[in-house]
């Protein structure tokens, strides 16, 4: 979709309405403008800024590549510059913002070679949460639950809803490890992870994201196979670095 005619998810509590791209400078406008009482809430401006600045980020409101800007935010927080500066340098500290030499901040866009990183380093994680969890006692318990945690089977999701389901999958696998560090590190991961998927530019999910493609790692949990589940997360995490990298790409050329 191009970016002229994009548009925002309307649930985002700040925007009040559907928010269109205007101009051909990467910046976003909300519309109808939100009222200049009430935006947030006075006692925690800084917080309620930056979630709602991330929430637009790792949905997808914010596309990367879009410029922010401190006056602008803070006319439509009737907020003061200094407190949206403040979120804007956390979001630069989590990745999730880049700055230009100029100054210039723009939300992040992630190159194949980060693409690759963090599927790797995801692929780490999740494998040690596959030895932890077939090392349970509580194993069938936990293959259980990841089962009721598996994508549908058939039936039709949006990209954000499959994204959605998805990563939720995979964050309970890291979860029912017991290992709280290992979940602690997928966790700061996770933006990073949206931003990546939500750059491929994609409107539909990937064969990649459904049930058939999740299943087989339950399976090889309740058999006890750690070759097996740690081969096909691995084999996962390949598969989704290579199609997202290749997605990357085609945007970029």
């Amino acid at each position: 979709m191009p970016r002229s005619q994009a548009a925002f998810p309307p649930s985002l509590p700040w925007l009040g309405g559907n928010v269109v791209a205007t101009t051909g400078r990467g910046r976003w406008y909300p519309d109808p403008v939100p009222p200049k009482t009430g935006a947030v809430n006075r006692l925690t401006l800084r917080e309620q800024v930056l979630e709602n600045l991330r929430e637009a980020i790792v949905t997808g409101g914010f596309r990367p590549g879009t410029i922010l800007t401190e006056t602008e935010l803070a006319d439509r927080y009737e907020v003061s510059r200094g407190t949206v500066r403040e979120a804007l340098r956390t979001l630069q500290n989590a990745g999730l913002i880049t700055g230009d030499a100029r100054g210039t901040l723009r939300v992040h866009v992630p190159d194949d070679r980060e693409i690759a990183e963090i599927y790797r380093v995801r692929a780490a994680l999740e494998s040690l949460a596959l030895r932890e969890i077939i090392a349970s006692p509580q194993r069938n318990d936990f293959a259980e639950r990841l089962r009721a945690a598996l994508p549908p089977a058939g039936g039709e999701l949006s990209f954000i809803d499959a994204l959605d389901i998805d990563l939720a999958f995979h964050e309970e696998l890291c979860r029912l490890s017991g290992n709280s560090i290992l979940l602690v590190t997928w966790k700061r991961l996770e933006d990073q992870m949206r931003v990546v998927l939500l750059s491929s530019g994609r409107t539909e999910p990937l064969d990649l994201m459904g049930h058939a493609h999740h299943a087989p790692i339950v399976d090889a949990i309740d058999h006890a196979d750690l070759d097996e589940a740690t081969a096909l997360i691995y084999q996962h995490m390949d598969i989704a670095a290579g199609q997202w990298t290749a997605d990357w790409r085609a945007r970029a050329s």
